[in-house]
């Protein structure tokens, strides 16, 4: 038995097949999702979400969001996603540190600078997580 998995951002579908099971970076740590799973709505945080369809493990990048399960069918409505194997490792790599660099740089009474850098670095972490350039 497998489920159905859509993800959904606002711009595209980023995965829309069938999946033994997934791995979902919730708000309040990882869930794991198998056939069968009762119903459920959470919120998502910036994160890797795994999937594994057949016996291959596909990491897909979100950027924030919503999961519900019902009746074998999964549904993401995220703020954006990528998949890994789309996303230039180089790239990501440059971002992650320019993220980092910024909130090095960040004066620590600025709070909303503050948390715009460390928003900023969990993306720029999550892209090059799914991309294979930190385990």
């Amino acid at each position: 038995m497998a489920l159905t998995v859509r993800v959904i951002a606002p711009d595209k579908t980023v995965w829309d097949a069938e999946a033994e099971e997934v791995i979902l970076p919730s708000t309040t740590g990882q869930l794991g999702i198998l056939a069968g799973h009762a119903p459920l709505l959470t919120a998502l945080d910036v994160g890797v979400m795994r999937v594994r369809a057949g016996k291959e493990w596909v990491p897909i990048a979100l950027m924030g969001g919503f999961a519900e399960i019902d009746d074998n069918e999964l549904i993401i409505l995220v703020n954006g996603a990528e998949r890994g194997d789309t996303i230039d490792v180089a790239k990501a790599q440059a971002a992650y540190q320019e993220a980092e660099t910024r909130l090095g740089q960040v004066e620590a009474e600025d709070k909303q600078a503050n948390i715009q850098a460390k928003q900023a670095l969990k993306r720029a972490r999550a892209k090059l997580q799914a991309a294979g350039g930190i385990k």
